[in-house]
Parts: structure tokens; sequence; C-alpha cells
């Protein structure tokens, strides 16, 4: 015997208290399933997408965690090659000039020029220029030498007792006037002139003294006169 088929064309939506047991259930499932539908579509839908935000937040604050993790594990680490390096930096500077040996290494510097035989025909130190942890002195010249005097004065200047360092700007290195026919050779009269700067390091009351305008601005509260 066949089950009998729900014919739902035939039925009255407005008397489903009288439609078949079976007809009946079909169409409670039906609404149900519309129910759980819309409710998925309204209520976890939208937390769907939340979530799987979440999950990607939460792979991109592991990574972030282990790589701070890393850093943090090596921390001491670096501070030991940071002191060392300041260190390190220290004992560099304390190489260059002191403040009371400058005005004899400027002295130093034109007697070597004289030494080679160039002709200093301007050589005029101007005021300090205060650095984080140095200061340079600039030094306007205009010299007059052969190829091999230029030569000796370079290599005289750095066998000097202290650590001269020496850096150009401007600089420029011509035949004389005199000699433009006859162009750059072994013995023919040579022009250098700009500007050098040689440097010295600043003790550490000098350094306070660098450092204590910028303190100041910070500790200054903001709005104040």
């Amino acid at each position: 015997m066949s089950a009998k088929k729900i014919n739902f064309k035939e039925l009255d939506i407005n008397q489903i208290g009288s439609w078949p047991r079976k007809a009946q259930m079909v169409f409670a499932a039906i609404v149900a399933l519309v129910i759980i539908g819309l409710w998925w579509y309204l209520f976890i839908g939208d937390k769907q997408d939340e979530l799987e935000g979440l999950e990607r937040q939460e792979v991109d604050l592991r990574a972030e965690f282990e790589t701070k993790q890393g850093r943090a594990s090596n921390l001491d680490a670096l501070k030991q090659q940071l002191a060392q390096m300041e260190q390190q930096l220290q004992q560099m500077l304390r190489q260059l000039p002191s403040k009371n040996e400058m005005p004899d290494l400027i002295v130093d510097i034109s007697q070597t020029a004289l030494a080679t035989g160039i002709t200093n025909e301007l050589f005029q130190p101007g005021p300090e220029e205060p650095k984080e942890f140095y200061a340079e002195k600039p030094i306007a010249l205009r010299m007059v030498g052969s190829y091999h005097q230029f030569g000796g004065f370079v290599s005289g200047v750095a066998s000097l007792p202290r650590v001269v360092i020496m850096t150009m700007h401007d600089i420029q290195l011509k035949p004389r006037a005199e000699n433009r026919e006859g162009g750059i050779t072994a013995n023919a009269p040579l022009e250098l002139s700009g500007t050098v700067k040689t440097y010295r390091y600043l003790d550490e009351e000098e350094v306070a003294a660098q450092q204590q305008p910028a303190a100041d601005g910070a500790a200054k509260p903001a709005g104040g006169n």
C-alpha cells in the first residue's frame, strides 16, 4: 500500500488546522528552516566575519609578541653591546685634541705647512661650532706649493702627536695663475684654497652645557612663558 502524496496546491493556507497531519509537519519543518536561516543571516553571519577578523588579529598579535619576546631575550646583550660602543666612542673622542691643546694644534698645522715649503697666503681659523660630543674648528686657507709639498704637508699633519682629523669643504686645487699653461706637474706651483675643519672633543662640563638647553626645553610646561 503506497503512501498518499500531499498536494499542497489543494490546501488552503488559511485552514492549516484542517490539513493532514503529514502536511502540517512538512509545513512546520519549512517554517522552522526559514526561521533558522533568517536567524543565522541576521545574527550569526556578521559574527562569523567578526570571528575571522579576530582570528587574523590573533595571528598578527602572536607574531608581534614573538618578535618582541625575541628582542627582550636579547635586551641584556644589546645593552652590554651599547655600553661597549659608548665606551669605544669616548676612547676615540679622547684621542682628539682637548680645548687647551687646540690653539697649539692650529699653530702646529700652520708650521707643518711652512716646514714643507708651502706658502700660507691665508690661514684664518674661524669660531668653533660645538656639536653634541665634539666641536669643529673651520680654517679658511689659501696655500701655494708643489704637488710633492702638499703631499709632505698631509703626511706631516698625520704625524703630529695628537690625532688630527681634517675634512675639506669647498676645496679647490688649481695651477697658480702664472702657471696656468703648464698645468699640474710635479714641481709646478699650485694653489690650494677653501676651508678645512679640524675637531676636538668636549669635556664633561661642555657636554653638560650642550645638553642643558634641550633638558630645559623638555622640562618647560606646554604654554609656559
